[in-house]
């Protein structure tokens, strides 16, 4: 019933919830927001809400939904799509590109529209220089991620230019800045002479094993097919980064901040740890179980953007599995998908397919973080590109206030 007391119309709960759109629970949620005010009903029925408020809440959503609703959601980019278990690179198969070509290709190519083969990435001297020192001064625990945002900022600032966001100039930091990257981290191998690549002069920085074409062709596969991956929490980071016209070096800083939480780019350290203790315990369902009961997913598993099977996981797999020397931490990942598939289907993604990579070839558990961070600068640079091109500072969505309504006492 609807209560017309002398202060004012007043509406049980559902009909505010009727005339708010929502479900009854979500009113009271409005009321612990302080978005409402309620009033115990005088029956001892529930309770009733002032019809002024509800119609003023009305108005305010309908004004946010006229207003386009929040930038952040309607982002238009003709880099990557991902259509079922597919993904492309401006209308290009990924998979297709990255069995075809390197990743320095596929990189200039995305950002350019012109393929240009065999091209190469090159460090210049200062930059690097200023790099090197900068990670060298670090602890010894830091973590691959700490190193590359230090070499960034590093690079950045030996780089009077960065400022020129004119296009041919962001290309030329684009081009400078991921060797750099690369080049700054510390050995562990012996650097392989005579190649100029990222994936060979990165392999040295992430094992000591000595460097197999047929595995460095895998990694290069790896950092070609994460090179983008449309509007993942890094690159949207990236965007606004862009948007306020950061230039390439704090563009590819944000990314990197982003990346460092554990459910973004730190993921394929956990599959590596999962993978390298079944190997161990000579046990999948063992390992696996452990997880489940203690109430953690297991990792390596699933992923939002596919209904079926992670397209990056299946193409390295088919690459790895024609090596001799991947096929039992591959044979493992495979027992862990079947093992898990038993309680919920649920396929491997990429980062199980870099677990299978880094184990395989001696690597460290953050290796796949390392190479998943040096991939998607390439991808950060094309966004940035992109974002370059429209209004400057569109970036500034309006916030939902949920706070006490006003006036307050003052505390």
């Amino acid at each position: 019933m609807t209560d017309h007391a002398a202060d004012g119309e007043r509406l049980t709960t559902k009909e505010a919830a009727a005339r708010l759109g929502v479900k009854p629970e979500t009113v009271y949620a409005y009321v612990s927001r302080g978005q409402l005010s309620s009033r115990r009903d005088p029956t001892g029925r529930g309770s009733t809400f002032d019809a002024t408020e509800v119609d003023a809440l009305v108005r305010r959503g309908r004004r946010e939904s006229s207003s386009g609703g929040d930038v952040t959601q309607r982002i238009r980019t003709g880099i990557t799509l991902i259509d079922k278990d597919r993904y492309y690179f401006r209308g290009v198969e990924a998979t297709e590109l990255a069995r075809r070509y390197g990743y320095e290709e596929i990189a200039d190519w995305l950002w350019t529209g012109t393929l240009r083969p065999g091209v190469r990435f090159t460090a210049p001297a200062e930059p690097l220089a200023a790099a090197r020192r900068a990670v060298e001064a670090l602890p010894a625990h830091s973590g691959s991620t700490d190193r590359l945002r230090v070499a960034a900022v590093a690079a950045a600032v030996a780089d009077p230019l960065r400022f020129d966001l004119d296009r041919e100039a962001v290309l030329g930091s684009a081009r400078t800045l991921i060797p750099t990257l690369v080049d700054a981290l510390p050995t562990i191998g012996r650097p392989h002479r005579g190649e100029d690549r990222i994936a060979w002069r990165l392999w040295s920085r992430l094992t000591a094993a000595r460097p197999d074409e047929p595995f460095v062709r895998v990694l290069d596969m790896a950092l070609s097919l994460l090179i983008d991956h449309d509007l993942a929490a890094s690159t949207l980071a990236v965007r606004v980064a862009a948007s306020a016209r950061a230039h390439p070096y704090a563009v590819v800083s944000a990314g990197l901040g982003a990346l460092d939480g554990p459910l973004h780019g730190a993921a394929s350290g956990l599959a590596h740890r999962m993978l390298a203790e079944v190997l161990e315990r000579k046990s999948a369902a063992a390992v696996v179980a452990d997880h489940l009961r203690a109430g953690r997913r297991v990792p390596g598993l699933g992923h939002r953007l596919y209904p079926g099977k992670d397209p990056r996981a299946e193409a390295l797999f088919g690459v790895l599995a024609e090596l001799p020397a991947a096929r039992a931490a591959l044979e493992a990942a495979r027992e862990v998908e079947a093992t898990t598939a038993r309680h919920v289907e649920l396929h491997a993604n990429v980062d199980l397919a870099l677990a299978v990579l880094s184990v395989a070839s001696g690597m460290a558990a953050e290796a796949g973080e390392t190479a998943f961070a040096v991939a998607r600068t390439a991808g950060w640079i094309a966004h940035a590109l992109e974002e370059y091109d429209e209004h400057p500072l569109r970036m500034r969505p309006s916030g939902q206030y949920d706070g006490p309504r006003p006036p307050r006492p003052l505390p």
